[in-house]
């Protein structure tokens, strides 16, 4: 949020760099900032002659308002308005026999990634709707979700623009007649992005990087396999969404590089949290959550002697992937000794 006082400090050039949506205020009100990238708005509005302001319609105290305004009814319409996420807790709640969780709190920070582990059924998908929803004992598990250890604001929970959690669902399917560009290219825009080409191009890179069978910008989303869509939106969530916590669903048959994927969404400092019965991906995690009975029944972090069954793990991987890609191409398949 910014305030009028901030444009006696800002330069319109900072002020163009971190909020790149004011290039369109000021093109409506017939502005030309051009040769004043060094200056402040005020000092700007100084340079005009009343006469000017007369001929223009405008008013300088009203224009410096109105800009204020604008820019942050634009940043609350983005989801940019809120502080940065640099932790979330969750709080104990009860299980299906109400009985309160086996846990005193559970502090996620940024960059870390959360595996919730646990049968069909015993409660792995509830927590990801109470976090979603920043829970405030107001959930059937009556959990607490504290964000920088705190409550969140009730018209941010309930805001149809919070940005705050992004999920990944287990199937990601498209309905729009769009291409991969024309789908990245409004994503951009939404976001007023400077250099929308770039970050389009970053994207679709890092999502063939995912994707077991590569695609192009012109591949129509509805054509893109459940793997491919799956990588897409991975890549999109990293890199051009806002939403500071990312909660997957059963990443492990989405047909894409799981670990990388985690990386990717790490690098970009999110919180990941991600339901799954893969043991690899349960074992990447900094600390798993163990649900029984709808629950919080145990937290364990991951420690030296689990990386190393990890490496083994990965390495099945290997093998397994090779293997399958052997049968895509129509090989046949021969005994490993």
């Amino acid at each position: 949020m910014i305030e009028i006082k901030d444009l006696e400090v800002m330069t319109i050039g900072d002020m163009e760099k971190k909020y790149p949506f004011v290039l369109s205020f000021l093109e409506n009100n017939k502005l030309d900032t051009t040769n004043f990238k060094e200056t402040t708005f005020n000092d700007y509005l100084e340079q005009f002659h009343p006469d000017e302001f007369e001929e223009l319609a405008l008013d300088k105290e009203q224009i410096k308002k109105n800009l204020v305004v604008f820019v942050n009814q634009m940043l609350s319409f983005l989801g940019m308005d809120k502080d940065t996420v640099e932790s979330i807790t969750i709080l104990p709640g009860v299980d299906k026999n109400g009985k309160r969780e086996n846990f005193d709190e559970l502090t996620i920070n940024k960059s870390e990634i959360i595996s919730i582990v646990g049968p069909t059924g015993s409660g792995k998908s509830r927590l990801l709707a109470d976090i979603e929803w920043a829970a405030n004992k107001d959930t059937p598990t009556m959990r607490t979700l504290l964000v920088n250890g705190e409550i969140p604001d009730h018209g941010n929970r309930f805001s149809t623009s919070n940005k705050m959690v992004a999920q990944l669902s287990q199937n990601m399917n498209f309905v729009m007649d769009l291409s991969v560009r024309e789908f990245l290219e409004l994503h951009a825009q939404s976001r007023m992005v400077e250099n929308p080409g770039e970050v389009i191009q970053r994207i679709v890179e890092a999502a063939n990087e995912l994707a077991g069978e590569k695609f192009d910008m012109d591949t129509p989303v509805t054509g893109l396999s459940g793997g491919q869509s799956r990588a897409l939106m991975i890549a999109d969530t990293a890199i051009l969404s806002t939403s500071p916590i990312v909660l997957i669903d059963e990443i492990e048959n989405a047909g894409i590089d799981r670990k990388r994927a985690l990386n990717l969404l790490v690098n970009e400092e999110k919180i990941v949290l991600m339901a799954t019965h893969d043991p690899s991906l349960a074992l990447i995690a900094d600390k798993r959550i163990i649900i029984k009975n709808g629950g919080i029944h145990k937290i364990i972090e991951t420690d030296e002697n689990e990386k190393v069954i990890l490496k083994d793990l990965e390495q099945m991987d290997l093998i397994i992937n090779e293997m399958r890609a052997r049968l895509r191409s129509g090989e046949t398949l021969e005994k490993i000794d």
